[in-house]
C-alpha cells in the first residue's frame, strides 16, 4: 500500500508513503480516491498528509514514458481525485511535508486548508520546465486559489519555498515541520465546530463553477 488510513478524534488522516518520493502513479491516485470515499464514511474532516520531506514529487514521470496511453489514463485519475476533493461534503485539510511538484500542488490547491512545513522544500507548478504544458484543468485549479500572480508564474516552471508558496497562494499556513501534526489538529478542531449542511452548501457554491471548467478541460484528455 502507497496510503494509509487512520481515524483520530473523528478526522480521517490520509497519509501519502511509497517509501520513496510520492509519485502519483495511476496505483497511487486509485488509492488516494479509495481512502478518500473510506474517509468519507467517517463523516468528518480529512487530512491528506505527505511523509516527512516529501508531499508529493507530482504525476510518475516513468508513466509519461510508456506512452499516450497510460499518460492519459494517469492524469485521468488525477482529475478524479481532483474533482473528487472539490465536491467532498466535509471540510479537507492538507499537510504539505516536503516538496510538493505538481500532481501534489493540484491537490493542495483543492483543500479547504493548506498547511505547510517550514524548511527547504520546493513547491509549484513546473510543467514547462521540464517540456509539459500546464493542463487546462491546472490552469483553472490556479486561477481559482492562486494569486494573480501566482497563477501567471506557472508559465515559467518556477517552484517556491513554502514562505513565498504561502503568499502566492499555495499554503495558508507555515510552521516548522515538529508542529504541523499540532496546527493540524488544532484546525480540525475549530472546522468540527461548523454547521457541516451550511458548510457542505457554501463549498459546493465556490466551487461549482471550478467544477465545470475542469470537467470541460478533462474532457480534451
Amino acid at each position: 500500500m502507497r496510503t494509509s488510513l487512520d481515524i483520530r478524534d473523528g478526522a480521517a488522516w490520509v497519509t501519502l508513503d511509497d517509501g520513496k518520493v510520492n509519485a502519483m502513479s495511476l496505483e497511487m491516485l486509485r488509492e488516494i480516491e479509495a481512502q478518500l470515499e473510506s474517509a468519507r464514511r467517517v463523516g468528518g474532516p480529512v487530512v491528506v498528509k505527505g511523509r516527512r520531506g516529501i508531499f508529493s514529487a507530482g504525476f510518475d514521470l516513468n508513466t509519461f514514458k510508456q506512452g499516450p496511453e497510460a499518460s492519459r489514463q494517469m492524469v485521468k485519475a488525477g482529475v478524479r481525485v481532483i474533482e473528487q476533493m472539490l465536491a467532498f461534503p466535509r471540510p479537507i485539510v492538507t499537510a504539505c511535508t516536503g516538496h510538493a511538484y505538481p500532481m501534489g500542488a493540484f491537490l493542495m490547491l483543492c483543500a479547504d486548508v493548506r498547511f505547510g512545513a517550514a524548511g527547504d522544500w520546493n513547491i509549484g507548478m513546473n510543467e514547462v520546465a521540464i517540456g509539459l504544458a500546464l493542463p487546462g484543468f491546472a490552469v483553472a485549479l490556479a486561477r481559482h486559489r492562486l494569486t494573480p500572480a501566482g497563477a501567471m508564474r506557472a508559465s515559467t516552471g518556477q517552484m517556491f519555498k513554502p514562505e513565498e508558496a504561502a503568499r502566492l497562494g499555495y499554503l495558508d499556513y507555515v510552521v516548522g515541520a515538529d508542529d504541523l501534526d499540532a496546527a493540524v489538529h488544532d484546525e480540525l478542531q475549530r472546522l468540527q465546530k461548523l454547521d457541516m449542511k451550511s458548510y457542505e452548501l457554501t463549498k459546493a457554491r465556490l466551487n461549482g463553477p471550478l467544477l465545470v471548467s475542469i470537467a470541460e478541460a478533462s474532457g480534451q484528455l
